[in-house]
């Protein structure tokens, strides 16, 4: 289960400091909203997987 936070900031730097802990930032682009992460991270990436019900064999 994920803790949910929701922080909402036009901050670029808010929510790369979110990602620095490990932590999950979702971003608005011109259709849908995104996921990111630190890719470095394996519990972050597995976080995203686990967020949007995606198979771990289904890659983003």
């Amino acid at each position: 289960m994920l803790l949910v936070k929701t922080l909402l900031t036009e901050s670029p730097e808010a929510a790369a400091e979110v990602i620095k802990k490990g932590g999950l930032a979702a971003f608005p682009t011109e259709t849908v909203y995104g996921l990111g992460a630190n890719v470095f991270d394996k519990k972050a990436v597995a976080n995203i997987f686990t967020a949007k019900n995606r198979p771990a064999d289904n890659p983003l």
